[in-house]
């Protein structure tokens, strides 16, 4: 790499201040110098700093060498060599030679370090004292976060038995919650749970979004949560988030890219098998949006091989409620992509099946977000085959539902019934044109109509 040496026998001319530091401290290797680098980042995100992780072993090489990196590190690596050897960052980086004859003239070593006294040592106890005392004063009470983190699960629980407009009000109060805890606590372990329940609050704007067919606030809350959890390195709630992008791209005209990001979603550690079932749905959908049947069809059976049972991670299976993805939800999906791949008979048994599973529960307790499109998907099926009174049977609980609950994936259905019904077979036939203009007017009260929202692939059939 360059003539990069690793080992002792480096060119003195060669060497960087941050190499003679490293050495005068017995902490030349680069494992010794990562578990002092680590010291110094604890200390530093004690206090409220971001920091990053220690440079590569390669990449230390290189800091050691004087010309070996182009630039200087960035921020938050900085501040912790800062903290480790007590000098700027650009000092660091010079000329070890350079460095001692600005401060000693001809000398060729750096200067001793201080000789410590008692003094010293006192003061610099009391200042960590003070300090220490100042971070305990800056910790919340552990039973706000414990609040915080019910009232997250029971608001993704409630979730489809709530009006999205109430949904994005709590959770936009949540997310807040958090983002106000951050900044008032200096604890490693509280800021570990408030980047977890910011993430969470985001994911779930980002479904409410997505659900109003508000496609720009939808992508922006994904990638927020995405964010909030490559922080914590929380697999699950990234993975969730990128599904999520996923569902926006292909909603927005670019399922090659959906089949991309579900493909990094998957790539996630920490996931149970129902988060792997929700990407091989959102996957099988983008390629049936692309008329990948081979893929879609892969996928599909990628989402029965991981229906849920084994693994498990905290989010899709113990919070669950949105997070969750059942049999009846992996249904309703895998009904809307046979519609896509134009296979009425497997869609309308997947619409069937999420339908029949749905009919054993109370009907409080049944999400019209599943309901309403499997219901919907069902109904085009028939549609495909020609048969109108069949399609107008399965609307029929659709129909009922009240306008605040006329979300995004209802339409998107709807509009692509509708346009099935301009076939010629059913040209100028009065149940047809009854179903038409009944599809019309539901879909006109929907808040996501208000929203201006349309979707480029909804006519996609």
């Amino acid at each position: 790499m360059g003539g990069i040496e690793s080992g002792g026998d480096m060119d003195e001319a060669r060497r960087t201040v941050l190499y003679l530091l490293a050495t005068r401290r017995s902490i030349r290797s680069h494992r010794a110098f990562s578990e002092e680098y680590h010291r110094a980042a604890r200390q530093l995100s004690s206090e409220g700093y971001d920091v990053a992780p220690p440079p590569g072993a390669r990449h230390y090489e290189r800091l050691l060498t004087v010309g070996g990196v182009k630039t200087a590190p960035h921020g938050p690596t900085a501040r912790v060599l800062e903290r480790l050897f007590q000098r700027p960052v650009g000092d660091l980086l010079r000329p070890a030679a350079e460095v001692a004859a600005d401060e000693h003239g001809d000398s060729a070593e750096l200067p001793s370090p201080h000789v410590l006294n008692e003094s010293d040592l006192l003061m610099t106890a009391r200042d960590a004292a003070s300090h220490s005392g100042e971070a305990a004063a800056l910790r919340l009470d552990d039973l706000t976060l414990d609040q915080l983190t019910d009232d997250l699960v029971a608001l993704s629980r409630a979730y489809a038995r709530t009006a999205p407009a109430d949904v994005f009000h709590e959770a936009r109060g949540l997310l807040q919650r958090a983002q106000v805890g951050l900044e008032r606590t200096r604890s490693p372990e509280q800021h570990t749970r408030l980047y977890y329940a910011a993430a969470q609050a985001s994911a779930l704007l980002a479904a409410v979004s997505f659900d109003l067919g508000a496609m720009a606030p939808t992508v922006s809350f994904a990638r927020s949560a995405a964010q909030y959890g490559r922080t914590i390195d929380n697999g699950p709630v990234q993975a969730y988030a990128y599904g999520v992008l996923a569902f926006a791209a292909f909603w927005s005209g670019r399922p090659a890219e959906a089949v991309r990001l579900t493909g990094t979603a998957q790539q996630m550690g920490g996931l149970g098998d129902t988060a792997r079932r929700r990407l091989y749905a959102i996957e099988a959908r983008a390629h049936g949006h692309l008329r990948a049947e081979e893929q879609a069809q892969r996928a599909i059976r990628g989402t029965d091989e991981s229906a849920p049972g084994g693994l498990r991670d905290e989010l899709h299976d113990d919070i669950g409620g949105e997070f969750a993805f059942d049999d009846a939800r992996a249904a309703m999906s895998n009904a809307t992509t046979a519609l896509l791949l134009r296979d009425p008979a497997t869609a309308e048994a997947y619409a069937s099946y999420a339908l029949a599973l749905l009919a054993d529960r109370r009907e409080t307790d049944v999400p019209l977000a599943v309901s309403g499109p499997a219901a919907i998907d069902l109904a085009r099926a028939r549609l495909m085959r020609g048969e109108v009174e069949g399609a107008e049977e399965a609307l029929a609980p659709v129909f009922r539902v009240a306008p605040m609950w006329r979300g995004s994936g209802m339409l998107e259905r709807l509009t692509a019934a509708r346009l099935e019904l301009t076939r010629p077979q059913f040209r100028g036939a009065p149940t047809a044109l009854a179903l038409a203009d009944r599809i019309e007017e539901f879909s006109a009260l929907s808040p996501v109509r208000r929203l201006g929202a349309q979707s480029p692939l909804a006519l996609d059939g």
